[in-house]
């Protein structure tokens, strides 16, 4: 049957031209197509389009918004049955489903299934098991067999990396659960029964009776190395003598769970609540810094770790918040905390940031060559750079047109107060003078906050960020 649950075209390519606009993001083979047809197919017979809400991990299918016409929400890796339970109570009318992989639920979501699982709350829990992390290149996932060759297991899964876990079988033993059953995809007549038992598990949500889970056997062409017909066979004969297909748990004849009482929201009672107990900070801007863009500026903060971009970062944040303004701050470690460059993306908005990504810059703030050289060419046109002159000797090749660069020795001017330590606070006032985002007394407010439990570093902070924006005001070429 055909079905408007899916979307009429992919448009995630190309604009949805040609023959990418009636693509997927799934290798030839792959199990998930079925699946997601099933799963369509049961909201349209159902006829709760509208009410659904579908939630897709970090995984294969981390897409499924491209393919789904109904409520989608996208979770962190593994945390989908926590954002299920969230959309189920603040919407008890809603249908609710967390659509996720073996290397998704089995590993880093391990904990969240089994608590929800056992909670018993009225969702539905698809679960597609083909044994690989498909997404991520092939690793050893949880479901993994004994023998089974993966990219970090190239001589074949090994007891020293224990036995593969049995999903079915642990939710199915769980108290919570009403309908646990595990099904395959290997010939028509078990793709027949999956599309059944996907069916009743949606029914039973619609009716309110409880939790339902439902595990796929599905190929992997592509890690398995085989043709489409090849997987189908290894997934017969590998996968289900290891687990084994049918009904693990059906209690649906007895009583369901409670009805969820529909949460209510005062935001104005809200309000009066939060100005009771928070002490509002004093505000000196007089209004949004129109000056540098009309609704939301974007700044970026790099260098080595230890260098203090994060702090800045962290300082600029609530500056902003303290102004009345929306504002994020998002950093980024991984390895670079140990060298190279790692960097904080921040946002100031007039009323909402849209986007937490700093891709093209109003302003660049770096410590050091790599940053800028990574960075530079980035800022927008008509941006500013600020850089530390004390280890940065020349600018690098590619600033986009009527970028404005402003030279301060950071670390230098920080050494000369004592301690370099406080070099990240100097950028912080050369940012401050350079720009005039907000007045001083915004960014005083906010360091002396951040250092009310190190009330003696405060002096020299001031003291550094007040010499930072004289600099800062001084030298912009």
């Amino acid at each position: 049957m055909s079905t408007s649950v899916f979307y009429r075209q992919f448009e995630r390519h190309d604009h949805a031209e040609g023959i990418n606009a009636h693509s997927t993001t799934y290798c030839p083979g792959c199990g998930h197509g079925l699946v997601q047809k099933y799963l369509a197919d049961a909201i349209d017979e159902l006829g709760v389009q509208d009410r659904t809400v579908l939630i897709s991990p970090v995984g294969c299918s981390v897409f499924s918004y491209y393919y789904f016409d109904v409520g989608n929400t996208q979770a962190a890796h593994g945390r989908a049955p926590a954002v299920a339970i969230g959309h189920k109570t603040a919407n008890p009318d809603s249908i609710v489903i967390s659509y996720q992989g073996d290397g998704d639920l089995a590993s880093i979501g391990l904990a969240e299934i089994v608590s929800t699982a056992q909670l018993g709350m009225p969702i539905t829990v698809i679960f597609v098991n083909n044994a690989i992390y498909g997404m991520t290149g092939g690793q050893m996932a949880p479901t993994s067999l004994i023998g089974q060759r993966t990219s970090t297991t190239p001589e074949g899964r090994t007891l020293l990396a224990g036995q593969p876990m049995k999903m079915a079988e642990l939710i199915a033993g769980l108290d919570g659960p009403l309908y646990v059953e595990r099904v395959a995809l290997y010939d028509n007549r078990r793709r027949t029964h999956a599309k059944r038992a996907i069916k009743k598990a949606l029914e039973l949500q619609v009716t309110g009776n409880g939790f339902a889970f439902i595990e796929v056997l599905s190929e992997c062409p592509l890690y398995l190395d085989l043709d489409p017909e090849a997987a189908e066979a290894w997934v017969r004969e590998k996968m289900e003598p290891i687990f084994p297909l049918g009904v693990k748990k059906d209690a649906t004849g007895e009583a369901g769970f409670p009805a969820i009482p529909r949460a209510t929201f005062d935001a104005e009672e809200t309000l009066r609540a939060i100005d009771a107990i928070i002490e509002r900070p004093p505000r000196f801007a007089e209004g949004f810094p129109t000056h540098i863009d009309p609704e939301d500026i974007s700044f970026k903060l790099a260098g080595s770790g230890g260098d203090g971009a994060q702090t800045a970062a962290m300082i600029l944040t609530r500056a902003a918040i303290n102004e009345g303004f929306d504002s994020t701050h998002i950093p980024s470690y991984g390895p670079q905390s140990r060298g190279g460059t790692s960097y904080a993306d921040v946002h100031v908005a007039k009323n909402e940031v849209l986007s937490p990504a700093a891709l093209h810059p109003h302003v660049l703030v770096v410590f050091n060559a790599p940053s800028f050289a990574k960075f530079g060419p980035t800022v927008r046109p008509g941006g500013l750079v600020i850089y530390d002159s004390s280890v940065i000797s020349a600018k690098p090749d590619g600033l986009a047109a009527g970028v404005r660069t402003v030279a301060v020795p950071f670390a230098s001017v920080a050494k000369d107060l004592g301690t370099v330590l406080v070099k990240s606070v100097v950028a912080l006032g050369v940012l401050q003078g350079a720009t005039k985002v907000f007045p001083i007394e915004t960014f005083l407010t906010a360091i002396r906050t951040a250092l009310k439990e190190k009330c003696a570093m405060i002096p020299i902070n001031e003291e550094a960020f007040k010499l930072g924006a004289k600099l800062g005001g001084e030298q912009v070429e």
